[in-house]
């Protein structure tokens, strides 16, 4: 795919930066609504690596208005989850020795910024990983079709969104299931993915059930671009660019501005260096 200019880009996605910052945004996965702690390998928002700084785009929006939600009009096939062999029951990253990375999403938060965030990785010709909410595919349905045909990875974030690991196996059980089975009624399969929600990691009895519910590996990762606190997008860039290397999961949300505005630029630096971003399944395939 080629490249779109900068200046082309921000022709294009101006308009979106007062639609953005205007929306309702998604819960931080975080119990307090504050991070709960970088994983190992993770940024902060002033890491050390090279990477000083970058050009960081308005938030962009699509230019005319996102289509209203509706139920898809046919089922979606989409792909079921799998083991990779020789992989942990948690993963979080993926082969050092390959120039890939995969960036994925809590999908939470206003249609539009999603629409918005698709269509930029998809200009770069990017594939992303979308780890959808229950109560989020309930209120736009359209959206696991938007997510699929762009060629992305859909997984399962839970039901509602709330401290999974603190449950009991019961309302655990069912926060995994309840979002599996709205996966499956709209796209014919439970996701690709799980990833606990408000929680880097699962704990081991969340682990447990999850496989119970068809995950095989639970999808964890090692650069945490904490857009969820809303640092602004020249921090979002920085976290995720200062520890994002060969193999790295990155943890991004739908939901906030800071996470649009600094998109493009932190894709134009994998660009630069070479890495490709793709779906989490062809991290690890």
């Amino acid at each position: 795919m080629g490249r779109v200019t900068s200046t082309d880009r921000r022709a294009a996605l101006r308009a979106g930066a007062g639609l953005v910052a205007g929306g309702a945004f998604a819960a931080a996965c975080s119990p307090s609504g504050t991070p709960s702690g970088s994983p190992s390998g993770s940024s902060s928002g002033s890491p050390s690596g090279s990477f000083s700084g970058a050009a960081v785009h308005h938030a962009p929006a699509p230019t005319s208005p996102a289509p209203a939600s509706r139920a898809p009009a046919r089922p979606l096939a989409a792909p079921a989850p799998r083991a990779f062999p020789g992989q942990p029951a948690q993963i979080a990253h993926g082969p050092r020795d390959h120039a890939r990375v995969a960036l994925t999403f809590h999908g939470q938060g206003e249609p539009a910024v999603a629409h918005a965030l698709l269509g930029e990785a998809e200009r770069h010709g990017a594939q992303v990983t979308v780890l959808a909410v229950g109560t989020w595919l309930d209120a736009h349905p359209d959206l696991a079709r938007r997510v699929l045909d762009g060629g992305h990875d859909l997984g399962n974030h839970t039901q509602r969104h709330l401290d999974v690991n603190a449950m009991s196996e019961a309302e655990a059980g069912a926060e995994i299931t309840g979002c599996a089975e709205r996966l499956r009624r709209l796209t014919g399969s439970i996701g690709t993915w799980f990833r606990p929600s408000r929680a880097t990691r699962a704990s081991p009895l969340v682990e447990t059930l999850a496989r119970r519910a068809g995950y095989p590996h639970v999808l964890s990762y090692d650069v945490d671009s904490l857009d969820f606190t809303s640092p602004g997008a020249p921090a979002v860039a920085r976290n995720v660019l200062g520890g994002i290397r060969n193999g790295s999961v990155v943890s991004l949300h739908f939901g906030y501005p800071d996470t649009v505005a600094a998109l493009p630029a932190v894709l134009d630096e994998l660009d630069r260096r070479g890495l490709r971003a793709v779906t989490a399944t062809e991290l690890f395939s």
